[in-house]
């Protein structure tokens, strides 16, 4: 199983956001969209083993946790419309401190980063921080993959200071995907790419 969690500072906490502006009204909700087609799709087919968290933390409410499960999702198209469209729908559903599914696959609670590192982390998962700093992925992957991965980015604007002291308090490996700076969505891309190449995957 791969987990990624997306952190998004600015992304609003209510479904009161216009699918046609995701950048302005989502508070830069098109970066967690197109993480979240870049985390579950392949051609013509979903990764079935992708569960991907989006950790919501602007306005105008307390921050909130969306959850697509690869295995069960539906009504997902490759565009960030079709994913913005269902975090809306999550977000128009009364939230509550505990997991409450709004559409097929789709999930919604209350929660932060710290909660969500709590509840998902256990003795078997490696979890791993993306960061341009980090060590080169491809040593860390060269002889063995983990079987249960977690894998935490930042949005546009980055960690704060408490939120990197949270991920690496929880025993989190930092690394990297290139040389370069890249894209969230496009960081996705290359961690599940690096994996495929090293234990293949299912489709």
């Amino acid at each position: 199983m791969r987990e990624f969690i997306i952190v998004g500072h600015k992304a609003r906490t209510d479904g009161n956001f216009n699918l046609n502006d995701l950048p302005g009204s989502g508070g830069r909700m098109d970066i967690l969209c197109r993480c979240v087609n870049s985390a579950l799709f392949l051609s013509h087919d979903l990764r079935r083993d992708v569960v991907i968290y989006l950790v919501l933390l602007g306005e105008p409410d307390i921050p909130g946790i969306v959850k697509f499960e690869g295995e069960n999702v539906r009504y997902l198209n490759p565009d960030e419309r079709s994913s913005g469209s269902l975090i809306k729908k999550a977000l128009e559903k009364s939230a509550i401190p505990r997991w409450r599914e709004s559409t097929p696959g789709v999930w919604i609670r209350l929660g932060g980063l710290a909660d969500l590192l709590d509840e998902v982390l256990t003795d078997k998962k490696r979890l791993f921080y993306l960061q341009e700093d980090g060590g080169d992925i491809r040593d860390e992957f060269e002889e063995n993959v983990p079987d249960d991965t977690v894998f935490v980015l930042g949005d546009h604007t980055g960690m704060t200071p408490e939120e990197e002291t949270v991920i690496l308090d929880s025993d989190a490996k930092t690394i990297n995907v290139g040389p370069v700076s890249l894209h969230a969505d496009h960081c996705i891309i290359l961690v599940n790419n690096e994996i495929d190449r090293t234990v293949g995957t299912t489709g």
